[in-house]
């Protein structure tokens, strides 16, 4: 079978109707049971209004801040590990000169990765997605919200700030 594509369901107050049912009828077999799960959909508002947020603080970096970060791309995500929305894998060496080599040829791999040299292991840290499929609006909210208040943390400003500069960009 090919790749599933979402349907949207209305409740009639006894069972699920598909608002397409021959997009529906050309996916799921009949007599089969399939799980249904709600998805709520992000504000795109609250969504470009983030980006906003993120993209204006990154053009208002601190000299010495803004050369750890190339893009606002970079920022968001250093900002999501940092705020532990993050994938992170620990890898256990010999030793700390060993820890150290392997480190080196890690960071290059992904320029959004933070690579860490801890003695004799090496931890890297990935943000994780906050794709629309990967967070529904509840962990998007929470991420957003821990996000810019790192981002509000590393420029030195009240969180308030960030909000209202960003009212204005989005």
């Amino acid at each position: 079978m090919s790749a599933i594509h979402p349907v949207n369901f209305r409740w009639s107050g006894t069972a699920m109707i598909p608002l397409v049912p021959a997009l529906a009828g050309r996916q799921f077999e009949k007599g089969e049971v399939y799980r249904l799960e709600v998805r709520e959909d992000r504000s795109s508002n609250s969504h470009r209004a983030y980006f906003a947020e993120i993209n204006d603080g990154f053009q208002n970096l601190p000299e010495h801040q803004a050369e750890r970060f190339p893009t606002a791309n970079h920022l968001r995500k250093w900002l999501l590990i940092r705020a532990g929305y993050r994938d992170e894998r620990t890898i256990v060496l010999a030793n700390k000169a060993e820890a150290l080599r392997v480190a080196a040829f890690i960071e290059p791999m992904d320029s959004f990765a933070v690579v860490v040299p801890r003695e004799a292991t090496v931890v890297v840290m990935t943000a994780k997605s906050q794709s629309y499929k990967a967070m529904g609006r509840a962990e998007f909210q929470r991420s957003k919200e821990a996000v810019l208040d790192a981002l509000a943390e590393l420029l030195g400003v009240e969180r308030k700030a960030l909000d209202q500069n960003a009212g204005r960009a989005a």
